[in-house]
């Protein structure tokens, strides 16, 4: 008799015991902040967008804490598969990206910041819809297309400018020629070759449209 009132006072403990372990572990969800390893703008030119990422991040760590406390769920290693579990976990995912589009954004602008842009100068391209590489490019060969004269009459061992940045730019296109600003038959062959691999005139000639087309 009294190892049976041994046994029945273990089983009561036991479940006391679980009940207590479950009301802890639904109440104390370990390590539910969301945090980043990446170097977020703390700068960034629009506020607005800076405490929509912090709103994000806490509507995202508060719904994490809710899914473990209410339904036991934790939605970033779930363990069951069942409706519930999956709805939840798609919802969790959908919050998360909203965090990592916002932290993309702050990322990338901590690292046009470190190449020595200002906030007024990623607005700016932001608005444009550019990264830094294209328009530095997009820069770059309009000043050198302004080096185009129509008038420019090219002829054996001339020598220009513009000569010498379509050497680079037919180098860059897998054209091997000598990269000196002077025109001779070696280029002309590079330039013919260009024109007739995009449908021009190929005469081996400057032009308006190859030089647009070059350093489009």
């Amino acid at each position: 008799m009294k190892q049976i009132i041994i046994f029945l006072l273990l089983i009561i403990v036991a479940i006391i015991g679980y009940g207590k372990y479950s009301q802890y572990k639904r109440y104390n969800s370990p390590e539910v902040n969301y945090v980043s390893d990446k170097k977020i703008d703390k700068t960034y030119h629009n506020k607005e967008l800076l405490y929509n990422y912090y709103a994000a991040i806490e509507e995202l760590d508060s719904y994490v804490m809710l899914q473990w406390s209410a339904n036991n769920i934790d939605v970033r290693t779930p363990e069951d598969d069942n409706e519930e579990t999956k709805s939840a976990v798609k919802n969790y995912a959908k919050k998360l990206a909203k965090v990592n589009y916002y932290e993309a954004i702050l990322t990338n602008s901590t690292k046009l910041k470190e190449q020595g842009l200002s906030n007024k100068e990623i607005k700016f391209l932001e608005e444009k819809g550019i990264d830094l590489d294209s328009y530095t490019k997009k820069i770059k060969n309009s000043k050198i297309k302004s080096l185009y004269n129509s008038n420019l009459k090219l002829y054996n061992g001339s020598k220009n400018a513009i000569i010498y940045e379509v050497q680079k730019e037919l180098n860059k296109k897998g054209h091997k020629i000598q990269i000196d600003g002077v025109y001779r038959i070696e280029t002309l062959n590079a330039i013919k070759k260009f024109e007739e691999e995009n449908n021009l005139l190929a005469d081996g000639l400057l032009d308006e449209l190859t030089i647009e087309l070059m350093f489009q």
